[in-house]
């Protein structure tokens, strides 16, 4: 008797344990808005090249925060209607936020929406920081925290997804070779920049790729009544006039919480908010486009890009998460400090300021170069989260859109969003091959001045984040082989490079032969490739990289005098700019021509403009194509070297665009090919390549005619 009753206080005992590890693994989420609107004025506001001020309030900027805890864990996500907020503040308010709750300081993420018309909370380019302003942010930060965590209640939670690609696109151009402008330091190094294709004829094309896609994480409770919904794109922002406003960020929001307050009466205290996508080279508008959008002022477009968000939120399908996980790692970058030379030129402009700010752009980075000086280095902070099936990365800065898709793309989980401008604020964070491109975006100042392998340190620091919140590692980075892809690989090229890495400086080879390539600087990557073909499984970008002046270079061995080259092509540069619009592809000795060398291009001005060139030698005669080739338009090339007989087809065409039976057998001496550009630099290419696969061997007319396939 005395066993069974042992036994069941036992059974009691173990079932009340499971039933309190079952509660403990509940997830509880609670959400609240705070006013986080100046109260004195004139305030400083943030967004501009120069200092100016703000003497009322349009819209109210706010601070959303959502609290969720699994019982042994809690983390925080608060997104703030601001351009930018320091390290230093930040830690300010996740340690006092830690004090009044339960959350960790680490447990904290705190993001900027990166509007250009609220306070200034920090000092970059000719705007101070606001130091009447600082306190009364940081303390409703605080607050808005401390409010969403009392009000936590049993939830379960949703993810969404959908693509709105007419509301983001590249502000960043890569400019032509012949139109390069000065920088703020009197240099001729601005081969890329904001909005320079406003002009369309001063451009090659956009320096990287966007990301379209509008993801959403919604939280409800066991009832079904949202809690709150935390949306996440990548568009840089829509300026408000005047300040202070949240921008579109507000709209948005507001927009989103009408519309579940009326479907869902009951939902009267439910948050939404929007966080800041990897957005530091994209805007609004799209500068290839041949019709001005439909979307011009901030209620259109907001009204629009909340339709595409109201829709995906009715499709989200909610469940249990019993668990959620959160990591942090700091570190320090060092900044982009001026050298002698240049502090002694800053030095002389900042003196005769006598204390006041700035009011010109070589003034401003003058100053911006003697802070930078004085604080070397700082500390970053990235951060990981995982809500059940769903993880957040975060990135400190302005990162542009390929940093986001890096993560996504190699994530373990395909519910990934990736939020930037969190846990501090150091300006653009351009991927390396971005610098020696210069513009805006890499002008040394704490707007822009980590050092130039910032930002593959800051995506390493995530990726290796997001495999430890997640218990997973990376996938692989590279795109599916599609039948047009596969249709090369089956007429066994010596190598074949696809072109869809995502940095410098290796270009795979796709083949079994391990030949790859190297890329030089000057190119940029993951673009849109031929959009008509199967190159890629469907549904999925085929991708392709932009040459900016540098080439593809590969030594491809003691070859036969028969090859085949295949690729295809996008060429930038209008016909009128130069003598050859771009070479395509170079067979020589490096850093000169010489007679055993042969070059596929097309010619610039003059009265075969926009043809296909072939030129061998130094002296022997120029064979020039018939058709002539639209600017940004791809189209596809294969050169067939067949002895003294070379022929060169366009798009396919059973007739060769280029033919000759009496040319020069070229030397098996010559083992450096070239993509993109000649091998003595002249006149490089300007424009995309894609798919390019390189034959020991002379290509038959059918194979030819297949590797051409749309």
């Amino acid at each position: 008797m005395k066993n069974r009753i042992f036994n069941v206080a036992i059974l009691a005992t173990t079932l009340t344990l499971l039933a309190t590890s079952t509660a403990l693994a509940e997830l509880h989420v609670g959400a609240a808005i705070v006013d986080v609107s100046p109260t004195q004025f004139p305030v400083l506001v943030n967004g501009g090249m120069t200092s100016k001020t703000a003497e009322q309030i349009k819209t109210p900027v706010s601070s959303r925060a959502i609290v969720i805890s699994d019982g042994s864990e809690s983390i925080a996500l608060v997104v703030v209607d601001s351009c930018m907020i320091p390290k230093v503040l930040l830690d300010d308010a996740k340690n006092r936020a830690a004090k009044r709750t339960k959350l960790k300081p680490d447990h904290i993420m705190i993001s900027a929406t990166h509007t250009h018309t609220a306070p200034s909370a920090f000092g970059a380019l000719g705007t101070d920081a606001d130091l009447t302003y600082i306190p009364l942010l940081r303390e409703r930060i605080v607050e808005s925290i401390v409010n969403a965590e009392a009000n936590l209640q049993p939830a379960r939670v949703g993810w969404g997804s959908a693509d709105a690609p007419e509301f983001t696109a590249l502000r960043r151009w890569i400019r032509r070779p012949d139109r390069i402008d000065d920088d703020p330091f009197g240099n001729p190094t601005v081969r890329a920049n904001m909005h320079a294709a406003r002009n369309p004829e001063n451009v090659t094309g956009e320096s990287g790729p966007e990301d379209p896609e509008l993801s959403m994480i919604a939280f409800e409770s066991h009832k079904g009544v949202p809690i709150a919904v935390l949306s996440n794109f990548s568009m840089h922002y829509f300026g408000d006039s005047p300040p202070i406003s949240a921008d579109y960020y507000g709209l948005f929001c507001n927009g989103m919480q009408n519309f579940i307050q009326q479907k869902y009466p009951d939902a009267k205290n439910v948050v939404a908010t929007m966080s800041h996508g990897c957005s530091g080279d994209i805007w609004r508008r799209d500068y290839a486009a041949s019709e001005p959008s439909p979307y011009e002022n901030i209620e259109t477009y907001t009204d629009a890009l909340l339709g595409i968000a109201t829709d995906t939120l009715q499709t989200i399908e909610y469940a249990d998460a019993d668990t959620i996980d959160m990591a942090e790692t700091r570190f320090r970058l060092n900044y982009r400090v001026p050298d002698h030379q240049r502090l002694q030129w800053a030095q002389q402009i900042v003196e005769t300021l006598n204390g006041e700010l700035p009011k010109t752009t070589t003034e401003v980075y003058a100053r911006e170069q003697v802070l930078l000086h004085d604080l070397q280095s700082t500390e970053v902070v990235v951060q990981a989260m995982r809500i059940g099936d769903i993880v957040i990365a975060t990135t400190p800065n302005e990162t542009y859109a390929i940093s986001g898709l890096k993560l996504k793309q190699q994530s373990p989980l395909e519910k990934t969003m990736v939020i930037e401008l969190a846990n501090g604020a150091d300006g653009y964070i351009p991927p390396a091959e971005q610098h020696p491109l210069g513009g805006y975006n890499t002008w040394a100042a704490r707007s822009a001045g980590l050092e130039v392998h910032a930002e593959p340190k800051i995506v390493a620091a995530a990726m290796r984040l997001i495999e430890q919140v997640s218990g997973k590692p990376r996938r692989p980075l590279a795109q599916s082989k599609g039948p047009a892809c596969q249709a090369t690989l089956a007429t066994n090229p010596l190598a074949y490079w696809r072109l869809d890495e995502m940095e410098a400086p290796i270009a795979r080879d796709s083949t079994a032969n391990h030949r790859d390539a190297m890329y030089e600087p000057g190119v940029v990557f993951y673009l849109e490739g031929p959009a008509s073909t199967s190159l890629a499984a469907a549904g999925e970008v085929n991708r392709c990289a932009h040459f900016a002046g540098g080439r593809l270079r590969s030594a491809i061995g003691n070859s036969q005098a028969n090859y085949s080259v295949s690729m295809w092509f996008w060429n930038g540069m209008p016909n009128d700019a130069r003598a050859i619009s771009g070479w395509l592809f170079s067979r020589d000795h490096a850093h000169g021509i010489t007679e055993f060398g042969e070059h596929v291009g097309i010619v610039g001005n003059g009265e075969h403009a926009g043809r296909l060139i072939f030129k061998q030698g130094t002296e022997n005669e120029t064979l020039v194509g018939e058709t002539v080739i639209p600017r940004w338009t791809w189209n596809h090339l294969v050169l067939v070297r067949d002895g003294s007989t070379v022929r060169v087809y366009l798009n396919g065409n059973e007739a060769p665009e280029i033919e000759s039976d009496s040319v020069k057998i070229p030397s098996t001496a010559v083992d450096q090919i070239f993509v993109g550009g000649r091998s003595d630099n002249d006149s490089n290419w300007e424009g995309r390549l894609d798919e390019v696969a390189f034959f020991d061997r002379a290509l038959s007319a059918d194979e030819v005619k297949r590797l051409s396939a749309k």
